[in-house]
């Protein structure tokens, strides 16, 4: 029997978390940005899940939070680097984040997804290890995965001649439930 979950940002987060580098690297932010719209979906042939598709809406990014910095991230820097974001990765030529896994296998804490992840118009082999914890009366999903924005042809954001940029690698999280029940 074919059966599909469905999840959307209702029911969890995705976020990306940048860093600093470069020699001024102390005077920056470490940004959360949290993708406020995405949907995901995963098919299962029996009691195996056999695909995952999340979709992201590049637009949607919001700045949640900014650690480090001389002084803390204040709303009109929030809202400049949401500009820079949405300018760097190209959001009105390329508005939606794609990952496409076709391989799912079992781990010992979850299952490992294999397939493609596209950013920015360029597709690239992508591999996550997402966790699935029992919790009572909801099953928990996450994972953790590191991506080099220039593997995606994305120059990260600097300023002051380079002396203060995001760093080429950043973390993307994702988490989220769903009802047993359901």
């Amino acid at each position: 029997m074919s059966t599909v979950w469905r999840f959307g940002d209702s029911d969890g987060t995705l976020q990306v978390l940048t860093g600093v580098d470069g020699v001024a690297a102390r005077m920056g932010h470490r940004l959360t940005i949290t993708i406020k719209t995405w949907h995901a979906e995963v098919s299962w042939d029996g009691d195996q899940p056999s695909a995952f598709t999340l979709r992201a809406d590049v637009n949607s990014l919001a700045i949640d939070d900014g650690e480090g910095g001389v002084t803390p991230l204040s709303a009109p820097e929030r809202v400049l680097a949401r500009s820079n974001a949405l300018k760097t990765l190209g959001a009105n030529r390329f508005p939606e984040i794609r990952f496409d896994a076709n391989t799912v296998e079992p781990t010992e804490a979850g299952f490992r997804l294999t397939g493609t992840l596209q950013i920015h118009g360029r597709r690239r082999d992508h591999c996550l290890d997402v966790a699935v914890t029992d919790s009572g009366d909801f099953w928990e999903l996450s994972t953790s995965s590191a991506v080099r924005q220039s593997d995606f042809g994305i120059k990260p954001f600097s300023m002051m001649m380079g002396s203060l940029r995001v760093a080429d690698t950043v973390t993307v999280t994702f988490t989220a439930t769903r009802p047993k029940d359901s």
